[in-house]
């Protein structure tokens, strides 16, 4: 309960504090291709339910088509506006929508397409037992996903063999250790996180250290090491392909 009045609290004053912000990128978006500055995502939810999530548009109209779903910094469906707004996390501004209408909330693991959970181990499918959100501890540990992927001859791979095993991780890590006082934490480090992302970093090595987390998830966390494939949380084996194993 006291969760829930958080975000609605935060997702109402965000909404009401970005609304000039939210304005201009629409009428930018709009001016740019004349197309709706808004793209209706469909993303999966707690318990596996489908939900549509609002994000201001960023790609080309019907760049769904192209199946890529993991988008790195030069990825071509990228309009000229939609760089900017991706880059400075504007795009993501309407999701306050979905934490106000209770799709989401503002802490949570963040929510993925279909595709990519039907590619989950039975581990990961605990990701899903609660709402996602708009950041945690992952989306503040990654949030130059665009830039890591950036020149990747196969977005989609290589983010199930580098991004995917420790993204995960850190949110089941929130999974079993979310309450209140967290969420603020990872609230305001996402905020400092927009000024200094070193410093949102060693406030994460400091959480993680409270939670006596593993040394490797540490240190990929804290982004100083090389990121090589390694196998999802609940597997051994290295994603080799991101088709679904045909069963019998």
């Amino acid at each position: 309960m006291l969760k829930r009045s958080l975000d609605i609290f935060f997702a109402f004053l965000g909404l009401l504090i970005s609304a000039p912000i939210l304005l201009l990128a629409v009428i930018a978006i709009w001016l740019e291709d004349r197309a709706s500055p808004f793209y209706i995502a469909p993303r999966v939810g707690q318990d596996g339910r489908l939900f549509s999530m609002v994000k201001l548009r960023s790609m080309i109209i019907d760049a769904d088509r192209f199946k890529i779903d993991s988008t790195s910094s030069n990825d071509p469906r990228l309009t000229i506006v939609g760089t900017y707004i991706r880059k400075y996390k504007i795009d993501e501004l309407a999701q306050l929508w979905n934490v106000l209408i209770g799709d989401m909330s503002l802490v949570g693991p963040r929510p993925n397409v279909k595709r990519e959970v039907d590619l989950y181990t039975s581990l990961e499918q605990n990701l899903l037992s609660i709402k996602p959100g708009i950041t945690d501890i992952a989306s503040i540990v990654f949030s130059d996903l665009n830039d890591l992927l950036q020149d990747s001859k196969d977005p989609n791979l290589d983010y199930n063999q580098l991004i995917r095993p420790w993204k995960s991780r850190l949110g089941l890590l929130y999974v079993e250790n979310r309450s209140f006082i967290l969420d603020i934490k990872l609230i305001y480090l996402t905020v400092v996180a927009l000024i200094s992302r070193r410093n949102a970093l060693n406030g994460i090595q400091k959480i993680l250290c409270e939670f006596e987390t593993d040394e490797i998830v540490k240190e990929i966390a804290d982004r100083r090491a090389r990121l090589i494939p390694f196998p999802p949380p609940g597997s051994d084996e290295i994603v080799k392909s991101r088709e679904l194993p045909q069963t019998a």
